[in-house]
Formats: structure tokens, C-alpha cells, sequence
């Protein structure tokens, strides 16, 4: 006997086939963001208002799809990409101490104002003059971010933030979490990375300018996979090194113990006494102390960078980092070898300096500290600025990175430093 469906059964059924037209939509005008635009599992859930994701499942509620679908197939089709656009932007991984309640806003209104641009005839409509005007108010703040959007809203009155979330609130960010280095969390960041990567190849490869309001899109994009922790980008100056440590990988317990009862005081096997890992031996900060740049975001960078290397495994017993103030000229160097040091110098930090910034001073001076041994492994240098500097033209012997306040002038940036930009609000809460 045939099984008769219930009508929640059907509705499920029939939701799925509308979402899946949806997306069919949407690929013949945006063929690119094919493999996004399969990447989210449909999962029927009630109590949704509109649709969710976490970045692996695209949640949503039958009876409203089916609303929605009957009374508005355009806007069904605008809430399908919307989600998927934030998953491709990272916007569900990166909120860290902000606001929820801004960081959601400044998101969705990024990623309607990517859609907005396109007009795509799947996902256009006629634009309100609150859009209008938000549009506009934006292109004074530079490259727009969904950082950049958060700054913006901070200024904007309750009556003001409650208007702009009615216009642009779309879907629901309850199961957006925060990267934390394991978990599904960063299981579903690392695929849409790749994702991200693979859709902005597969628009390179047609060969076109982009088209109309697509410019928006493909900065998000490429945003998106620059994008990374600050914990993570420090890796990047650790280093393969032997350090003595019993590793428990290299043998086999069971036969160590049996020796030990056997023989009374001779293992069958010993321990490896060393293991390789990634630790760091010295390390040179160098922070910007010129009349442009904060002194509670300097105290907010310090306390944010020793918070994530004093973390366990994160430098051999002795280590040592020097902490170098500089504005045209370096103004202090402290030498730091502990915690107990590091905690120190953050209660008693004071910013010296004001003048102009010029970045060679520091380089110089590092450079003749290498000379003398008084540096014997640097192992990386940290610059943190706000980028209106002078750089070095010649490419030192160590990994250097640029860490920018914010935007930067990326072309003004010698190709051989790393760099990464940190969002004020990010250092505001640890200063």
C-alpha cells in the first residue's frame, strides 16, 4: 500500500523543490557561484521566521517558504543568494567582539548591496530611497566591508539602527558561531573558503571585466579569502624546531609498562625524549607611535598579541621578544623573556613617541642588533601601523609582517612583507 503523505510531509517536499528552483534561478544568471549555491543541505525547522544557516545546512520553515514562494518568488530567490552570500563573505565566522545586534545588520546590509548592484533580473527589485540613501552615505567610508558597515553603524541613533534593520533584515543569524580552531565551525569556514576560491576562479575564467555591480561582489570574495585570525596569521612565524618533551605519538605504552614489570627497571622500548613542534625563539613588535595612531589600540594590539602567544606550546622555555616603540625614529626597546615580564610591561605600558611615521628606523635598527648578536634568532617582525609610512625598499633577512588599523593602501605595500588589517573594534575590547 502506497504510504500517504501527511500535510507536513508535503510541505517539506514541496519547500525543498521550491528552494531547489530557487537556486535554479539564480545559477542561470550568476553560473559562477554553481558549487555555492549547492553547498548549503536543506533541513526543514520550526519556528523560523525566515531562513537560517550555519554554514552547513540552509534551515528554513515549510509553511513560510511556501508564503513566500506563492505571494513573492523574486524575494525567495534574493533570501537564497543573500545566505549564501554571507557564508562566501566568512560574515559567520568573523564577528569576534563585536555587537551581535550590529555586526548582523552591518552583514546583511553588504550582502543586499551586493545584490542590489548586480540587478540581476532573478533577484532585482525597485530600490526604496532608505537603500538609496544608505548606498550613497557609504561610498564615503572607502572600501565597503562588512567592518567598514559596522564602524558606520556605531554613529547611528536607536530609531535610526531600528529603521535600517527593518529595511534590510532578510534572514536569521541565530546559528552563526565563532571560529574557535576545531569544532564544525571551523570545518564549515574551511569549506567556504575553498568555496570562495573556487568561485572567484571560475569568474576569472570566463575572461570578463565583471559586469555590472559585480565589482562589490568579487572584492567580498576576495576579502573573504585574505581574511584570517590574528592567532592563525601568527603561525605563520613558527618554526619546525626539536624540543625536549616525552612524545606519547612515538611509542607504544603497553609495551614500555610490560619491560618495567618484567625486568623491574628496564623498558622493552624508551620514550622518544623529543618531538617536533612549532614554537617561536625570538620575535621583534615594532609599534607605531606616531601622532596618528591610538594609544589605547597600541595597549589593545599588545595585550591581543601576548594573550594568544602566551597560550600553551606557544614559545620554547626561553624566549625572548622585544617590544620596539618607533615614529620617525625608535623611541624605546624592551627585551621580555617571561609571562611574569609580559604582564608587567601591559600594567605599566606607556605609548612614546608623536612624531611622523617612518618605517626604515626600526628596520635599521633590528638590522644592527642582528649585526652586534644581540638578536641570534629572529624568527619574525610584527609591524603595527596604520600604513601612512615610509617603507624600506630592500627586503630583510626575516619574515616581516605589516599589521594595518584598519584600511590600508595596499599598492604602497613592498611585495615581499606579509600583511593582515585588523578592525579597530577588534583591539578596543582588549586595550
Amino acid at each position: 500500500m502506497a504510504h500517504i503523505k501527511t500535510q507536513t510531509e508535503w510541505e517539506n517536499d514541496m519547500s525543498v523543490k521550491i528552494l531547489q528552483h530557487a537556486r535554479s534561478e539564480i545559477y542561470l544568471d550568476l553560473r559562477y557561484l554553481d558549487v555555492a549555491l549547492s553547498a548549503l543541505k536543506p533541513q526543514a525547522m520550526e519556528g523560523l521566521e525566515t531562513m537560517a544557516t550555519d554554514g552547513e545546512s540552509l534551515f528554513f520553515s515549510a509553511g513560510q517558504v511556501i508564503r513566500v514562494f506563492r505571494n513573492n518568488p523574486a524575494f525567495m530567490n534574493r533570501a537564497y543568494l543573500h545566505t549564501i552570500l554571507h557564508c562566501i563573505f566568512s560574515h559567520l565566522f568573523l564577528k569576534g567582539n563585536r555587537d551581535t545586534k550590529l555586526w548582523n545588520l552591518a552583514c546583511d546590509i553588504v550582502v543586499e548591496q551586493t545584490i542590489d548592484g548586480m540587478d540581476k533580473p532573478c533577484t532585482r527589485r525597485a530600490l526604496s530611497f532608505l537603500r538609496q540613501q544608505t548606498y550613497e552615505a557609504l561610498k564615503g567610508e572607502g572600501r565597503i566591508s562588512a567592518a567598514v558597515v559596522y564602524r558606520w553603524l556605531r554613529g547611528k541613533s536607536m530609531e535610526e539602527l531600528l529603521t535600517l534593520n527593518h529595511e534590510f533584515y532578510t534572514d536569521d543569524h541565530r546559528f552563526w558561531k565563532e571560529e574557535t580552531g576545531n569544532g564544525a565551525a571551523s570545518a564549515a569556514r574551511n569549506k567556504w573558503n575553498k568555496i570562495a576560491r573556487q568561485t572567484s576562479m571560475a569568474k576569472k575564467r570566463h575572461g570578463d571585466e565583471p559586469e555590472k555591480g559585480e565589482e562589490l561582489l568579487m572584492t567580498q570574495i576576495s576579502a573573504a579569502k585574505s581574511r584570517r585570525s590574528y592567532k592563525e596569521f601568527l603561525q605563520k612565524f613558527s618554526i619546525l624546531q626539536e624540543e625536549l618533551k616525552c612524545n606519547p605519538d612515538e611509542y607504544d605504552l603497553n609495551y614500555y609498562t610490560y619491560g618495567l614489570r618484567l625486568y623491574k627497571n628496564m623498558p622493552l622500548i624508551e620514550p622518544v625524549e623529543s618531538r617536533e613542534v612549532k614554537k617561536i625563539r625570538e620575535f621583534v613588535v615594532v609599534v607605531d607611535t606616531s601622532y596618528s595612531t591610538s594609544g589605547s589600540l597600541i595597549k589593545g594590539f599588545l595585550n591581543e598579541t601576548f594573550g594568544i602567544l602566551s597560550q600553551q606550546n606557544s614559545f620554547f622555555r626561553r624566549c625572548r621578544i622585544r617590544i620596539i616603540q618607533c615614529d620617525d625614529k625608535v623611541e624605546m626597546d624592551e627585551v621580555i623573556s617571561s609571562q611574569e615580564e609580559m604582564e608587567r610591561l601591559l600594567k605599566s605600558f606607556q605609548v612614546v613617541g608623536g612624531g611622523n611615521t617612518d618605517f626604515r628606523p626600526a628596520f635599521t635598527y633590528v638590522n644592527q642588533l642582528i649585526k652586534e648578536g644581540s638578536i641570534r634568532h629572529l624568527d619574525g617582525l610584527l609591524y603595527f601601523t596604520d600604513g601612512k609610512g615610509i617603507y624600506p625598499l630592500k627586503k630583510p633577512e626575516y619574515k616581516t609582517a605589516f599589521l594595518f588599523l584598519g584600511a590600508y593602501d595596499e599598492t604602497a605595500v613592498p611585495p615581499w612583507a606579509m600583511r593582515l588589517q585588523l578592525e579597530p573594534e577588534e583591539l578596543e575590547q582588549n586595550a
